[in-house]
């Protein structure tokens, strides 16, 4: 009973290990229903039914600073030779260059998203010099990063499609406009 209590709490830490490890980005996703438009999750408040977001928080960047202090100068013969090395004390400080943040934005919905759309993604960025495996139809990470360097461009730091870029790429066709009256 011990032991297949033991076995079963290890498989699900490995299991855990594994989607930590394939899924790098913390992201959850939300489509705003007319029930759930004022619900806190991914989509903003007054968010259009209908519509699906994402809500992402990026990593604060931390940045690193090593300096090397002299204790004590080094001691030399009147001949030049060294009698004694030169002693430094190595002094790291770490400072936040940008705060952790959360991100929304609108994506494709769920029932847009499937082995075609994206394929067709994956032939938009390689065509871009974006992508360069296989056309698989699968979000895959080489899918991933290249829709993080193509969005990078744009000014957002994610490897989920967004709903602009998808539009774009011409994956999404932009709304029409409303004639008005």
């Amino acid at each position: 009973m011990t032991r297949a209590f033991l076995l079963s709490g290890l498989a699900a830490l490995s299991l855990a290990a594994c989607q930590s490890a394939a899924e790098p980005d913390r992201v959850s996703r939300q489509q705003v229903s007319p029930a759930a438009a004022g619900t806190p999750g991914a989509a903003p408040p007054g968010a259009d039914p209908g519509t699906c977001w994402t809500r992402q928080t990026l990593p604060a960047v931390i940045e690193t600073v090593t300096r090397h202090r002299l204790v004590e100068a080094a001691k030399t013969a009147p001949d030049g030779r060294v009698l004694t090395p030169a002693r430094y004390r190595t002094e790291r400080r770490q400072h936040i260059v940008e705060e952790r943040r959360a991100i929304r934005f609108q994506t494709p919905c769920p029932n847009q998203v499937d082995r075609e759309f994206i394929a067709s993604l994956q032939r938009a960025l390689a065509t871009r010099g974006l992508y360069r495996g296989e056309v698989s139809g699968r979000y895959d990470t080489a899918t991933r990063l290249s829709v993080r360097s193509y969005q990078a461009e744009m000014g957002l730091e994610s490897g989920v499609l967004s709903l602009k870029a998808a539009r774009t790429l011409g994956l999404v066709p932009y709304p029409r406009p409303q004639a008005e009256n």
